[in-house]
Formats: structure tokens, C-alpha cells, sequence
């Protein structure tokens, strides 16, 4: 719901008089202030908001946070944060929440900044003294920011996140905060949630507050990370040859402070760090999109090195040792289904999935004749070309086409163009005379062919 919305409401209410204490429906998002912040507004559990004592012993639930890192920061290095709500009573089916960050000795002093990861949350600014404030919500591809005059920032539900959680037991929402820039000594975390019966008056609603105390950390808090292997990310094969703009799967221990793990957003553009996890390959940063404690997914950087470079994973602030991988003219893969063995297909309509109906469940077997749709990585330059770590606007077609055969028999490449960064969209035409089965299906780029075993079901 936006601001305008719940002031209509509040403004409604005061001048009809009859119109019960519903006026801003706070399941939707309470205005600043709400999070038992002294000097604020208290927590919503009060009149004209929700009814009830905070935290009321006669109520089991409660609301928690969870830091990826523990309760410690590193200055500067985002956190996702995960806000959990939860409430055993039958009665409390839709959940909310308010949360701000401030110098644990200066309750007026925001620490940090908030961003949406989704639509079910957007960012409260306000003026130091609440007398104003603004609703920034989330965009895929604009930054939530504050203005100047409004440097006090809260996140909280919004009405999709509302709608998106309702259900009994409990409700999750997740959060990205960036920590002051410098040391700034303790930080306090200061949250309300509000388990409610979703009938959107103030009657009948649960809530609960929390604070944290985070202290600063010089980084690392989950041990010096370690590569076991690099591998070109489509390849599934251990240690496997790379190239500038392939998807690369790093493996190893203590990579990433994030679990169970989490990846890139739209709202992030393309970032060379995510949640204090970064990887630099030759010594150039890569371009992260997913990170876990046990494996990192990056772009490799453009480069023109071939033979052995280095590879290092830094998590918060501790680097790796370097590990080696094979930097080569091309890296052809395609990418499979999960577990390997057959090709991520669709039929050119786009709407229909390929791989084999008694092992991949939603697809069907292709049959002789039809074009299909492939994907792949390290097919090599675009015409025009594109830098590594961009979306591409249009869909450059390759520089130099691939060969794609089938039981060893070239069959016909209709198109070949990069789709998303680093992930090229190969279009073949089968053969009419095929026979049925498994057929070995491969992908050639120059010298270099996709690695052996991956099948397609022809039938």
C-alpha cells in the first residue's frame, strides 16, 4: 500500500468519525517510527494502530532476525539480512515487520542503508524528528535511495510482501543492509513484527519486538577460504578449461559467509562483490552472480591470456590461496538439466522442454526434424562485440558459428547469438533421417568441443 493510501484512510477516519480504528491497515506497512527505537513512536502495539502490549507473555510468537555473519558487521560489506515472524496461534495467518539499524550510542544516528531485494518490502525514509517522511519501493532497476533532509531509513512488509506470506505458522522476509562505511562501534537493530489475523483491523494481532547489538569485525567470520577446484560452470567436469566470458563454478570451503546461499538480483546491476564475497581470475575482478559457503558462480573477466591463471576468492576482507585454472581460446559447453547427462532444450516455441520424460520430469523427447532451442557458454565473440559483465541490449550473433553434431553428423545451425551475459542461444535444426534414442550430441567452437557424455532423446 503507498503512503497516499494510508493517509487517505487515516484523514477518512478522523473526519467520519464512524469508521472503526482500521485507518492504516499496518498488515500493509506501518508509517516511520514503529520500531521501539527510543525517543520514537513505540512499536504499533497502541492505540489507532494495533491493540495489545508488546511482546505479550500471553502470546507465544515472536520476531527474529538472522545475520549471515553472525552479530558482527564489517564496515562497508552488505549483509542479507532474513526477518522471521512466527506465532503458533491458529488465529495469526499474515505477518509484517518494521526493522532499522543505529549507533548503539546515538539511537537518533542511522547506521547504514536498507535495500529491497523484492517486492515484498520497500524502504521508509524520514526526517530526523519523523515530521516527514517518503515511500521508496522496490524497482528491479532503479536504486532505493533517501534525500538529505530524510537520513533516517526503516524497511518493512509491503502489501505484496503481505499478500505473499499469508498462511499460518510464519512468515519470511529477506533484506539487504549496508553497514556504515567505517567503524562506528556498536550497532543496535531495532525490529517490530506483527503477527495478525489478516482481517485488517487492529483487533486480534500479535506483536513483537527485538533488538540486536552488532559489534565490528575486520572480516572473514567464517574462516579463510580454500579452493578444491574451478570448473567452466556448464561442463560439470572437474577443473575444466575456461575463457574470457565464461560462467565459471568455484568450489572449495568458507567462500562466502551467506548461507545457504544466495544470487544476483536485477537491483544489483552486475556486481564484482556480493555479501563481502568477491574473485578475481588473472588478478581482474569476475562478476559475481551466485555465492554460497561451498561454491561461487562468476563470469570470467575479458582477457586475452591463454594457459594457467590464477584464481582467488576473497570472503570479507581474507583471501584464498591461488588456485589454477586453464584460460583457452573457447570453452564450448552446453548447459543440462540437473545432474548432467542431457542438454537444457525447448523446442523454438519456447514453450516446450526437451530432455528425456523418464529421467527429467515436465519434458518430452525430441523427435526427428524438429528445430530446437540450445544453451551454451564459451562459444567466443559477438559481432559487435561485448564486454563481460553486461546484459546485452540486442543479441549480437557470434563472431564464428559453431558446429553442432549429433551421433557425430553435423546437422544444421539455424542461429547463434548471445543471449544473456555469457550464455549463448543456439538454434539447430534435427535431421529428419534420425534414428531414436540416446543420441550424443555435441557442441563445437574452433578446436574445442563440449565435453563427452551428454545425450539427446530422440524418440
Amino acid at each position: 500500500m503507498n503512503r497516499k493510501r494510508k493517509i487517505f484512510w487515516g484523514k477518512t477516519a478522523a473526519i467520519l468519525g464512524a469508521i472503526p480504528l482500521l485507518i492504516w491497515a499496518h498488515e500493509y506497512g506501518p508509517d516511520a517510527g514503529y520500531t521501539n527505537v527510543p525517543g520514537e513512536l513505540g512499536t504499533c502495539a497502541q492505540s489507532a494502530c494495533h491493540l495489545g502490549t508488546a511482546n505479550n507473555p500471553a502470546n507465544q510468537g515472536s520476531v527474529t532476525v538472522a545475520f549471515p555473519n553472525g552479530q558482527t558487521y564489517v564496515p562497508g560489506v552488505k549483509q542479507r539480512l532474513t526477518v522471521t515472524i512466527a506465532d503458533p496461534a491458529p488465529t495469526q495467518r499474515a505477518w509484517g515487520f518494521q526493522l532499522t539499524a543505529r549507533n548503539s550510542g546515538s539511537a537518533q544516528t542511522q547506521a547504514g542503508t536498507f535495500a529491497s531485494i523484492d517486492a515484498n518490502t520497500l524502504l521508509m525514509c524520514a526526517s530526523t524528528n519523523l515530521s516527514s517522511e517518503l515511500e521508496v519501493d522496490y524497482s528491479a532497476t532503479k536504486a532505493q535511495t533517501c534525500p538529505a533532509n530524510m537520513p533516517i531509513q526503516y524497511i518493512e512488509h509491503s502489501l505484496t510482501g503481505y499478500t505473499n506470506t499469508k498462511g499460518t505458522g510464519s512468515g519470511k522476509y529477506q533484506i539487504d543492509w549496508t553497514p556504515p562505511a567505517t567503524n562506528v562501534g556498536s550497532i543496535t537493530i531495532y525490529v517490530a513484527g506483527n503477527a495478525a489475523n489478516g482481517d485488517l483491523t487492529t483487533a486480534g494481532d500479535h506483536i513483537y519486538t527485538k533488538t540486536y547489538t552488532l559489534t565490528p569485525s575486520a572480516g572473514g567470520g567464517g574462516g579463510t577460504p580454500a579452493i578444491s577446484e574451478v570448473d567452466n560452470a556448464f561442463s560439470n567436469i572437474a577443473n575444466s578449461p575456461i575463457q574470457s566470458g565464461t560462467w565459471v563454478a568455484i568450489k572449495g570451503t568458507n567462500l562466502s559467509n551467506t548461507n545457504p546461499g544466495r544470487g544476483w538480483n536485477a537491483n544489483e546491476s552486475f556486481p564484482t562483490s556480493m555479501d563481502g564475497t568477491s574473485v578475481t581470475i588473472n588478478g581482474k575482478p569476475a562478476f559475481v552472480y551466485f555465492i554460497s559457503p561451498s561454491q561461487v558462480n562468476v563470469q570470467a573477466p575479458d582477457d586475452s591470456a591463454l594457459g594457467p591463471v590464477s584464481v582467488v576468492v576473497t570472503n570479507n576482507g581474507v583471501s584464498s590461496a591461488a588456485a589454477t585454472a586453464t584460460y583457452q581460446t573457447n570453452s564450448p559447453a552446453l548447459l543440462q538439466w540437473g545432474g548432467g547427462q542431457y542438454p537444457y532444450a525447448l523446442i523454438t516455441d519456447g514453450a516446450t522442454y526437451i530432455g528425456n520424460p523418464a529421467v527429467i520430469s515436465g519434458t518430452v523427447s525430441a523427435h526427428a526434424g524438429e528445430a530446437l532451442t540450445l544453451w551454451a557458454t564459451g562459444l567466443g565473440p559477438t559481432n559487435p562485440p561485448l564486454p563481460a559483465g553486461q546484459q546485452p541490449a540486442s543479441f549480437p550473433p557470434l563472431t564464428t558459428s559453431p558446429v553442432v553434431t549429433v551421433s557425430g553428423v553435423n546437422v544444421p545451425v539455424l542461429a547463434a547469438v548471445l543471449r544473456y551475459a555469457g550464455l549463448y542461444q543456439v538454434n539447430i535444426q534435427l535431421p529428419a533421417s534420425l534414428p531414436k534414442g540416446d543420441l550424443p550430441i555435441k557442441i563445437i567452437q574452433g578446436s574445442f568441443q563440449s565435453p563427452d557424455g551428454i545425450l539427446i532423446n530422440v524418440q
